[in-house]
């Protein structure tokens, strides 16, 4: 959410790259991987729908841990979808639906009753209509940590506030039982529309980059030559440094709280990191593994790179894929990881290999012919 862009000044060759990897290959498989990660994501998410309408139906125990599996699993391909973020796209622009899907630091009172008040919160509020306009409107209202919608919200409906140091949220399935949870009738409508309307905005994801259609964002973009390069290329830089590295691990370094951690409830933060440095590998290499197990694979960046510079394409393949373990060595829960000695390593580890593998993408970037980049810079938050 809070970025703030710098401009980083590049030198690099202009000369084209060889037939068998053109730009124009590069940005078309792109568009097709980010469709299909999308459409996987879409996928995952109707699967939790399905949890959840199930839980609402008939609360149990093993109702909640099957939704709460379900979004788990969803969690798995949204956050490889970050690395389509940064310049703009049908996610982030001035109309694009980031802020509904992803925000976050949640203040959960703004939606719930939490510890030391338990008439807090939209739900509490029986004159407050729940629907998925009355939701998105006051989704950030008065605050951008007055979250409302998204995957984080469904998180504290799911697990509600985390209050160990050992573990995620223990909300109990009594909170949807009429007679047990007060406004439990509107604790699972909201669970349902707020379901809802994450479904709406990840469809219009898919629509954005679905094939065939000449009007949406992924035509213009197939089109965009060295521009959508350019684009991409800030994506994975922007999420390298600024935001994996600034906002989702140097912060929660700094502070040691929970509450800058990315998925708090859950103490799904330690898979957010490796999602999320999976997704920017996914980007370089031209790959994606689907949700049936099969594998998209095509032209890619670090081919276009090894084309004019094959020793620094293979550095910034090894350095990206060093991050990718970095992150997956992260233990959990990260509350934990920010306050002891060897996990707050682990997390500085990762740091720093994201750090470096941002200024190889820079690098990249100029062996290519992009001779401007804006990322996001942390320093700037």
């Amino acid at each position: 959410m809070r970025h703030t862009l710098i401009a980083l000044a590049l030198m690099g060759s202009a000369l084209a790259a060889p037939a068998q990897t053109t730009p124009a290959a590069v940005t078309t498989h792109y568009a097709t991987l980010v469709h299909a990660t999308y459409e996987d994501t879409l996928g995952a998410a109707k699967q939790m729908q399905q949890a959840i309408a199930a839980l609402t139906a008939a609360p149990s125990a093993d109702t909640l841990a099957a939704a709460r599996k379900a979004w788990l699993a969803a969690r798995e391909f949204y956050g490889q979808t970050e690395a389509f973020r940064f310049y703009g796209g049908p996610i982030d622009n001035d109309n694009g639906p980031e802020g509904r899907i992803n925000a976050w630091p949640m203040d959960e009172a703004y939606v719930d009753g939490v510890k030391d008040k338990p008439a807090a919160g939209l739900i509490n509020n029986r004159k407050f209509a729940i629907t998925k306009a009355s939701l998105s409107k006051m989704n950030e209202r008065g605050g951008e940590e007055n979250i409302a919608t998204g995957w984080h919200a469904i998180e504290f409906l799911l697990w509600g506030q985390d209050l160990s140091a050992d573990g995620p949220g223990n909300r109990s399935f009594e909170d949807f039982v009429d007679g047990k949870g007060k406004n439990a009738d509107r604790r699972r409508q909201y669970l349902t529309v707020v379901t809802e309307l994450l479904i709406d905005d990840l469809g219009s994801m898919v629509k954005a980059w679905a094939p065939g259609d000449k009007r949406n964002y992924r035509a213009r973009f197939e089109k965009g030559g060295t521009e959508s390069l350019r684009k991409m290329l800030v994506g994975l830089g922007s999420l390298s440094r600024g935001e994996l590295a600034g906002e989702r691990m140097e912060v929660a370094l700094a502070s040691r709280d929970q509450e800058d951690e990315h998925s708090c409830f859950a103490d799904n933060t330690h898979r957010d990191m490796v999602t999320n440095a999976l997704g920017i590998e996914n980007v370089w290499l031209g790959r994606f593994k689907r949700a049936d197990g099969s594998v998209l694979q095509g032209a890619s960046l670090r081919e276009l790179v090894a084309a004019k510079d094959a020793a620094l394409a293979e550095k910034t393949t090894q350095q990206i894929r060093a991050s990718v373990a970095a992150a997956e060595g992260i233990q959990a829960p990260f509350d934990r990881e920010i306050s002891d000695a060897a996990g707050r390593e682990r997390i500085g580890k990762t740091v720093a290999s994201l750090t470096q593998q941002s200024k190889d993408l820079v690098a990249a970037a100029g062996a290519i012919g992009i001779k401007r980049l804006t990322l996001v810079d942390p320093a700037k938050k």
